[in-house]
């Protein structure tokens, strides 16, 4: 039996409100040491932001990063599996787009988010060594 993707997920991940300026968001990823936030309005998934993110749209083009709000930075178009799929979903997704993290949605809302180190942990050895070079490509 395929393993699930809730099994494997991390839940109740650090989320940012759309409306907060980046300046916010850099301290919070800093201060939960993560690298990915996912970006909601209310409890509805609707963007990502990435440390790389801030420092290729903001930093390096010389935005205000107290005035640059998380929406005009965040990637909109998001790689989002459900709670119910399978873990192999989620790592094929990955390996496709070449992303170490995908959100997790039900109905829309976000509920937690499976990254690369999740699946190291939980898939086959040859399964997570496939995604890793994949995803690196």
């Amino acid at each position: 039996m395929a393993k699930k993707i809730n099994d494997s997920m991390s839940t109740n991940p650090c989320s940012i409100d759309a409306g907060k300026p980046v300046s916010y968001a850099a301290k919070m990823m800093r201060d939960e040491d993560v690298g990915f936030a996912p970006i909601v309005e209310g409890d509805r998934l609707v963007g990502a932001l990435t440390d790389r993110d801030i420092a290729v749209k903001v930093v390096a083009e010389g935005r205000d990063p107290d005035s640059t709000l998380v929406s005009e930075v965040a990637t909109s178009s998001l790689i989002t599996v459900e709670p119910e799929d399978d873990l192999d979903k989620a790592l094929e997704l990955m390996a496709r787009h070449q992303v170490r993290r995908v959100a997790v949605v039900d109905g829309g809302r976000l509920v937690g988010v499976v990254a690369q180190a999740d699946v190291a942990q939980d898939a086959k050895a040859d399964q997570t060594g496939r995604v890793v070079e994949e995803i690196s490509q």
